[in-house]
């Protein structure tokens, strides 16, 4: 199926990073969430178009996310919400007791 070159490049545009997109990566061996290692310093990278470049180090989490979205510096990390132990139970999930 051919197709003019224009409209190709257009489609693929959408697909592609934009110039300048950043992310945070973390400079713990095998940690591959932000949430894992949150005192890791981590390493900020931009996209130039072609590949990921060094753009600046950090020392953890908190500093990255200021770094990445600035305008909300000011909120502070949210805090997981607690959540009730676990009640006695004899579902099937359960292990049998032995007596």
């Amino acid at each position: 199926m051919d197709e003019p070159l224009d409209r190709w490049a257009a489609r693929r545009a959408k697909r592609l990073r934009p110039v300048g997109e950043r992310k945070a990566v973390t400079l713990v061996p095998g940690a591959h969430g932000s949430h894992v290692h949150p005192n890791a310093p981590r390493l900020i990278l931009e996209w130039d178009g072609y590949q990921w470049t060094t753009l600046a180090t950090v020392p953890d989490l908190a500093a990255a996310r200021r770094f990445l979205n600035p305008q909300t510096a000011d909120e502070a990390l949210p805090t997981p919400p607690a959540r009730p132990p676990m009640a006695a139970g004899t579902g099937k999930h359960r292990k049998p007791r032995a007596d």
